[in-house]
């Protein structure tokens, strides 16, 4: 079955607001075999929304639409559906009852205008909206399905996982399966993972590979389609394997991982100790592992000594070695992962210096010059970072660089290529 997907509101249109839901739609209407043939945003403009109707639901089986279903003058998308299947508006009863009630739990008067979004194109079968006022709508005609969400992700979100994918799963006929698999990298470009892999087709024999770059790393997606669940799930982890034992050192998880929910996973697993001190980071990489549940069971402290002063008070860092060398160098970066290991008794610590730019380069010193140290038990060292001139991705790239320098040595992969 294929399927389109539309994206409805002048604020996406204008950038205003990234498209999300259409992301969120694809991922899941693909792990129900359903083919996504196309995405597409339009405006606020009656017109222009119905053309598109006449456009997608003619080449295509299903077609998803959100956006446009508030109680507002803007939102347009309830009449176009009415004037583009010929029908008429009347209250369910049910609908009106979830939005009182949404009303009275938040001690809200629920006012006519609310009210009227109990109003639902008599050829539906209202999808129930537990977290707003906005009703969706499921619609079949001419074999077809045709369905209409709220904008809002979190409301989208629900009826799609509770309501859309079941109800389509029982009609998706299982004769293609659409099978995919994401693999996580880090700390490689994009073009040099390529080259790894050698003769792409000879490796892959039929099975798509997509390279997706962000400024954490290349997400490869892997997609097959068969006949036969089975024989697509062997044959995508036979690939699986192949691409890990040509680049599976930079592979650091699959799908929705996070490289900080693997890290926490491995000091949590092994029993050992984490602090780290901090400079051009300001306290980025705490912040992105206390995101993760349990990160208190190996997370001992966090020291952001952004002034040559904090680093020497706070860490014992020596003065003279700063002088000689400046506060980013590597001398610097061993320091401080001493200085805060040490005094934190901790099995591991971890710092970073560097030059985020835009301002603070000097001669033979970039923006983007990074260096970032690891002490444990065994060793002390530092390794040398260049990232880009933009000062908010070089704290991500930091970061991200941080955390796998972790993972690798808690691994025991060498971070020399």
């Amino acid at each position: 079955m294929k399927a389109h997907i539309l994206t409805i509101g002048d604020e996406i249109l204008i950038g205003q607001v990234t498209n999300s839901n259409a992301a969120y739609i694809g991922e899941r209407l693909t792990q129900a075999h359903v083919h996504v043939n196309g995405s597409s945003v339009v405006g606020d403009d009656e017109e222009i929304i119905i053309n598109e109707f006449k456009r997608v639901f003619e080449i295509n089986d299903i077609v998803i639409v959100t956006g446009g279903l508030g109680p507002t003058h803007d939102d347009v998308t309830r009449k176009c559906v009415v004037d583009f299947f010929k029908t008429e508006l009347i209250v369910d009863k049910e609908v009106l009852s979830d939005i009182k009630r949404f009303f009275e739990t938040r001690g809200r008067i629920l006012t006519p205008t609310n009210e009227d979004q109990a109003r639902v194109p008599k050829i539906s079968i209202p999808i129930r909206n537990p977290y707003g006022t906005a009703p969706g709508y499921w619609i079949e005609k001419k074999n077809k399905i045709f369905v209409c969400m709220p904008g809002v992700p979190y409301e989208m979100k629900n009826m799609m996982d509770n309501i859309v994918i079941p109800r389509l799963a029982e009609r998706v006929k299982k004769d293609n399966y659409i099978l995919t698999k994401n693999l996580l990298t880090t700390g490689i470009p994009e073009s040099m993972l390529y080259d790894k892999l050698g003769n792409i087709d000879e490796l892959l024999k039929g099975v798509k590979l997509a390279f997706l770059p962000n400024q954490f790393g290349v997400r490869m997606r892997l997609t097959i389609v068969s006949k036969n669940e089975e024989t697509a799930t062997n044959k995508l982890d036979e690939i699986e394997q192949k691409i890990r034992t040509l680049v599976g050192r930079y592979i650091y998880g699959t799908e929705n991982d996070t490289l900080e929910s693997v890290v926490s996973k491995l000091f949590i697993d092994r029993g050992l100790k984490l602090s780290i001190a901090e400079s051009c980071t300001g306290g980025l990489i705490m912040s992105r592992l206390t995101n993760i549940s349990g990160s208190s069971k190996f997370l001992e402290r966090g020291i952001v000594a952004y002034s040559n002063a904090a680093k020497v008070e706070l860490l014992h860092v020596d003065e003279d070695t700063i002088q000689k060398n400046g506060a980013v160098s590597l001398e610097v970066a061993r320091q401080l992962a001493e200085g805060v290991k040490a005094i934190s008794g901790t099995d591991v610590g971890l710092s970073v210096t560097g030059i985020m730019g835009p301002t603070g380069a000097s001669a033979g010193k970039p923006i983007g010059l990074v260096f970032i140290g690891l002490c444990n038990d065994k060793i002390c060292t530092a390794k040398e970072f260049h990232f880009g001139d933009d000062r908010l991705l070089n704290k991500d790239r930091t970061s991200q660089a941080a955390l796998e320098m972790l993972r690798r040595n808690l691994l025991g992969i060498s971070y020399d290529d």
